[in-house]
């Protein structure tokens, strides 16, 4: 029984270790699409501060490429709400993993509770 009860928890903390995992790489993902988000609300900007018929050059590769600047707008818009969507779906899954590394928690106090319990059993009758 003793081994049984072991067995479990040892299964029930390797579920909590890789749900952390889980865990820790979207809040590093979250980290990085907020930078990302940072990054084109600032270009944003500096393209709203330009008059219409402004040169706007865009980089790709080595090289310096000219761009309308509505086009620019566009695309930096597109790519704003783009990385917001993908910080909706990153938090959804933060919130989800938040929920099993509870219920792994639980399930870990719950079966130490069992264990402790059955140690004290075992010493009683010894």
């Amino acid at each position: 029984m003793v081994e049984e009860i072991q067995n479990k928890l040892q299964l029930e903390v390797d579920k909590f270790k890789a749900v952390q995992k889980d865990y820790h790489k979207a809040l590093a993902q979250r980290q990085q699409l907020d930078g990302q988000l940072n990054e084109n609300t600032a270009v944003k900007q500096e393209l709203d501060l330009l008059q219409s018929g402004a040169e706007v050059f865009k980089l790709i590769g080595p090289v310096l490429v000219k761009q309308d600047l509505e086009e620019a707008k566009q695309n930096v818009a597109k790519r704003m709400d783009y990385i917001r969507n993908e910080l909706k779906r990153t938090d959804d899954m933060i919130a989800s993993l938040d929920k099993k590394q509870d219920v792994h928690r639980e399930a870990i106090n719950k079966l130490q509770q069992q264990f402790q319990q059955l140690q004290m059993k075992a010493a009683m009758k010894a």
